[in-house]
């Protein structure tokens, strides 16, 4: 093969590649256009929490899993709540700590509007995951 056949070669193989990126593109795009984002409520009616504990773990699982937040402080969670449509609990730290002695919450590194922020664990993701019903495996 000669210079010229390599340089033809890889000018097909980048205009290939191009044209893939840009189907995918579409693909993605069709995706989002037909996919509604289920709402916070939505969320909560779907996994029915039964007390304020669990409440604030699935919102916590909500902003983190449908919103992307890397960590959330105590006025998300609030907002969260407000958005829900639920009755904001008095003091949202003490449920957020009741949710960390249970492991399924645990404190991040960065703070947010100088607010302690936290993060999910695992074990809270899938205790979310199961609608509240303890992993008996271990």
């Amino acid at each position: 093969m000669d210079n010229e056949e390599i340089f033809y070669l890889k000018e097909k193989i980048k205009e290939h590649e191009e044209r893939i990126s840009y189907i995918e593109g579409l693909i993605k795009k069709e995706d989002i256009k037909t996919v509604k984002k289920l709402s916070i409520r939505e969320f909560l009616i779907s996994k029915a929490p039964i007390d304020d504990v669990k409440k604030t773990l699935s919102i916590c699982y909500y902003l983190e899993m449908y919103e992307g937040m890397e960590s959330f402080n105590k006025e998300d969670i609030e907002e969260g709540f407000r958005r829900a449509k639920e009755k904001v609990p008095e003091n949202i730290n003490y449920k957020v700590f009741r949710n960390i002695k249970k492991g399924y919450i645990m404190e991040a590194k960065n703070k947010k509007n100088n607010l302690k922020t936290w993060t999910l664990t695992n074990s809270g993701i899938e205790y979310v995951n199961d609608s509240f019903k303890k992993n008996n495996k271990k």
